[in-house]
């Protein structure tokens, strides 16, 4: 695995100091989680770790994951699925990286006590039903996971949160897909900064691929299969370079893949570089041109739009062995 954009290259998640935790149970106890389960390895196992999975297996999450730092969830060579109970919720957290598994029908959650990263109980409060809620973090990685119907979000960034790359993934049947930005009030995200790289949105979903509120995405080389209201959308003053993405408008709905919501925007920076557009879709840009600004650990050069689809057909979990090409 080789990560691109904000989230640099994970260096701190490998080397001779990790420990490596195989889960091999899929039950799910938030207080005292069991050997070989998942929150197990979470919660109790020291970090740096990196977690795979013995086989198939579908694990109901009795109340949220919270992700702490130096963690990687890796479901490569078998069919994880995280569903039909409460989700991940990566919190105040660096060096993570979420890799190869299957989101879908998250639920929200009740307050109450959960185990928490250093074997430390928390008290939670109520949780919307995320699939993946990134919150105070950075330098998280999520990558070539597939989501699907979940009561809210698919991926939240919020709350300060920054050095961000959501690549390779399949979202789809969605209504709200992707927020970056916590609340219109709250200006401390204008230092978030995100990729959205080589995802494939679609079909069947209608917002938020992503919507911003006050930072900067760079959503590049995304295959946009159609949407209802709209595909990449804004509000407090955001930056979005679009570059190289292929939109496909719907056949008898909306052709504008843009919002800027509640009115705003005639400053805003809604940039579309190089991005092919099919179907009759269209791209209103606004303000000024907008820079990635990445280091040399960030840098990647984008492919030419026209190729987005076949670069995308490998978009969420693949069944492949970790070590071994795909």
């Amino acid at each position: 695995m080789c990560s691109v954009g904000f989230a640099g290259k994970m260096i701190n998640n490998i080397g001779k100091n990790v420990t490596f935790y195989e889960v091999t149970n899929p039950n799910d106890d938030p207080i005292n989680p069991k050997s070989g389960t998942l929150r197990y390895g979470v919660t109790k196992v020291g970090t740096p770790v990196w977690i795979t999975f013995r086989g198939d297996m579908k694990i109901k999450l009795q109340k949220p994951l919270i992700i702490g730092s130096y963690t990687t969830i890796d479901g490569r060579g078998s069919r994880v699925h995280i569903s039909n109970g409460a989700c991940f919720f990566i919190h105040e957290a660096k060096s993570v990286i979420i890799h190869g598994l299957i989101f879908h029908h998250c639920q929200p959650q009740t307050p109450g006590q959960v185990m928490g990263p250093g074997s430390k109980l928390m008290a939670l409060g109520k949780v919307d039903g995320d699939a993946i809620r990134v919150s105070g973090s950075t330098k998280v990685w999520i990558d070539h996971n597939t989501l699907f119907k979940c009561q809210d979000g698919l991926i939240d960034v919020t709350l300060g949160s920054t050095g961000i790359t959501l690549s390779n993934n399949w979202l789809r049947d969605h209504d709200k897909v992707m927020l970056l930005g916590h609340a219109d009030d709250y200006a401390h995200d204008k230092n978030m900064k995100v990729t959205v790289a080589f995802n494939h949105f679609g079909p069947n979903c209608n917002q938020r691929m992503p919507r911003v509120r006050w930072g900067y995405a760079h959503v590049v080389n995304n295959l946009y299969q159609g949407w209802k209201q709209y595909a990449i959308g804004g509000s407090s003053n955001p930056s979005i370079k679009s570059e190289a993405n292929y939109f496909i408008a719907p056949t008898h709905t909306n052709k504008e893949a843009t919002s800027k919501i509640n009115g705003e925007g005639k400053k805003w920076n809604f940039k579309s570089i190089g991005d092919f557009f099919e179907n009759g879709a269209m791209f209103s840009q606004t303000g000024e041109r907008v820079k990635p600004n990445y280091t040399a650990d960030q840098a990647f050069k984008p492919a030419d739009a026209k190729s987005v689809k076949s670069l995308t057909k490998s978009s969420g979990a693949l069944r492949c062995i970790v070590g071994f090409k795909c």
